[in-house]
């Protein structure tokens, strides 16, 4: 069982900044393969990144590679999501997510998920 918290959505004007963190608990985090997803209002939930166990390799769709980074500390049992360059577009409830073994970019492939953290852009 893997328990996710996000934190740091928050409003933010087009152009910012925002750095989003999911803290988990168990002690097998290295584990999971780690993703985020995001919710826009009245759309279904989408594909933001994932990354590997290791940290190795990450994965993004074309709407948000070159501006999100994700990245992960085994130590603190904690990913992140570095997002530049925020649109209008990003505005949404952002989700963590876990899956045991390798990574993926299908929500239906991951087995745990948080509660969500909305993050607001506006122009």
């Amino acid at each position: 069982q893997v328990q996710l918290v996000e934190s740091g959505g928050g409003l933010v004007q087009a152009g910012g900044s925002l750095r989003l963190s999911c803290a988990a608990s168990g002690r097998t985090f290295s584990s999971y393969a780690m993703g985020w997803f995001r919710q826009p209002p009245g759309k279904e939930r989408e594909f933001v990144a994932a990354i590997t166990r290791t940290g190795d390799t990450t994965s993004y769709p074309d709407s948000v590679k070159g501006r999100f980074t994700i990245s992960r500390d085994n130590a603190k049992n904690t990913v992140y999501l570095q997002m530049n360059s925020l649109k209008p577009e990003d505005t949404a409830v952002y989700y963590c997510a876990a899956r045991w073994g390798s990574i993926a970019t299908q929500k239906r492939e991951y087995d745990y998920w948080g509660q969500g953290t909305q993050v607001t852009v506006s122009s």
